[in-house]
């Protein structure tokens, strides 16, 4: 249940995400969901795509600092407190969580984590029965 997630390091300059979404769009590859996180120098865009492998080599070769990541995607209804439960879960059994982001529709909410321990993370999720994400479903949403 593994998905893989580019970690694209940015200048913080304007223009720089719209040169990521330029290569992109180019080659075909549609952003599925993003984060951008920064601080005074840099930025670093989180996201999941159509095709992470071509994805990674198009930005390579536009000279993009770029690396993939294995992240965990499941769904949850999009009710208060639905995630601080799942959340708990993992908390309860000592899964820290690097960082997280999400976004509802309708009634469910979709959510990218990346744990410490990916193993262990899938393994506490899938028994208490929340619904992970196959990778192909987290690249077409």
């Amino acid at each position: 249940m593994l998905a893989k997630q580019l970690s694209v390091f940015l200048e913080n300059k304007s223009g720089r995400l719209t040169e990521v979404t330029d290569v992109l769009g180019a080659a075909g590859v549609n952003l599925s969901a993003m984060s951008i996180a920064d601080n005074s120098d840099f930025g670093i865009l989180r996201c999941i795509v159509s095709d992470p492998d071509k994805a990674y080599q198009v930005l390579k070769a536009a000279h993009f600092a770029v690396k993939i990541t294995d992240v965990i995607g499941f769904t949850c209804p999009n009710v208060s407190g639905s995630l601080a439960k799942v959340l708990k879960y993992l908390s309860e059994n000592g899964v820290f969580i690097e960082y997280m982001y999400s976004f509802a529709n309708g009634d469910a909410a979709t959510v990218v984590i990346r744990p410490t321990d990916l193993e262990s993370c899938e393994r506490i999720l899938s028994e208490k029965k929340v619904e992970l994400m196959e990778a192909n479903e987290l690249y077409q949403l």
